[in-house]
């Protein structure tokens, strides 16, 4: 606790002081979280309270305006995303490199029991999300492999920052564990809430319409294995069905998984480059001009 106190004490914390907080909550709640995770078939858990009230209003004050960020829109989903994050407020650098601290991702392969994991400096699909009245995202599995197609995606760590967020105003994680055409169960994106989310072949997830004229923020990491989940190998392409009472869409949507999963059979890393990817090279070349500027 003094560890904590001492953190606690300055103006801003850096990473790894981020994620000494984050394991102290992780340790505390440890035998429920490990427990809960294997008992769906969307393999999940979720822990309250992650940080102390005044260091997650912190982040969700350092979020940008949506305008500054990418607007992601189709049939498939609506959403704001970023992951270029040297062109925004330090904190929300610190904060989601804090979960790709070498103790979070260990102690995060004990609750999950998945071995092998290791996290995405380049943020592929992370970085921070903004999700503003009517956006959603229909029921979809995520790319089975980073942006190389060179290892599995294991695990989805999403970490809710929206103060005073219920239910009723939608933005909720939707887990489908008997596939799209089923009923979810629903994770509500409560503020301060961190949900781990195994992702593979049955993984279906989704998140509710946005109802209210607010924004639901949320901080987003994937962590890789050259192992998948299941008990052989696969492959597939971001994967959008319709909901069920979406039929139409829904066969749009199939017909949309066909296409991109054939282009993706022949062409490996794409036809389009995903640019949802934390350039590294364009910030250190910043950083470098600046210092020229010093």
């Amino acid at each position: 606790m003094k560890e904590v106190s001492r953190i606690l004490q300055k103006p801003m914390l850096n990473r790894e002081e981020y994620a000494s907080l984050i394991l102290a909550r992780l340790q505390e709640e440890f035998p429920r979280l490990r427990e809960d995770f294997p008992k769906h078939v969307v393999q999940s858990c979720y822990i309250d309270n992650l940080l102390p009230t005044e260091l997650a209003l912190e982040i969700v004050q350092a979020f940008p305006d949506k305008s500054t960020m990418t607007l992601k829109k189709s049939m498939r989903e609506n959403k704001y995303v970023a992951a270029q994050m040297d062109r925004y407020a330090p904190v929300l650098e610190e904060i989601i490199y804090a979960f790709q601290d070498p103790r979070i991702v260990q102690i995060v392969t004990e609750i999950t029991g998945i071995q092998g994991m290791v996290p995405d400096d380049r943020l592929y699909a992370g970085g921070i999300s903004l999700m503003a009245h009517g956006n959603f995202l229909n029921p979809h599995l995520d790319n089975s492999h980073d942006k190389d197609r060179e290892r599995y995606r294991v695990l989805n760590l999403l970490y809710y920052v929206t103060p005073d967020w219920s239910h009723e105003q939608g933005g909720n994680l939707e887990l489908w564990d008997d596939g799209p055409k089923g009923s979810p169960r629903e994770i509500t994106s409560h503020f301060n809430r961190l949900a781990l989310m195994a992702t593979h072949e049955k993984s279906w997830h989704s998140v509710s319409e946005v109802t209210v004229d607010r924004s639901r923020c949320c901080v987003s990491n994937y962590y890789f294995s050259d192992q998948p989940l299941e008990n052989h190998e696969y492959f597939h392409v971001t994967s959008f069905r319709g909901r069920p009472e979406q039929p139409v869409r829904d066969l749009l949507l199939q017909g949309d998984i066909a296409l991109r999963q054939g282009l993706r059979k022949v062409f490996k890393k794409g036809v389009v480059e995903n640019k949802h990817v934390y350039n590294k090279t364009d910030a250190d070349k910043a950083d470098g001009e600046e210092q020229k500027l010093i």
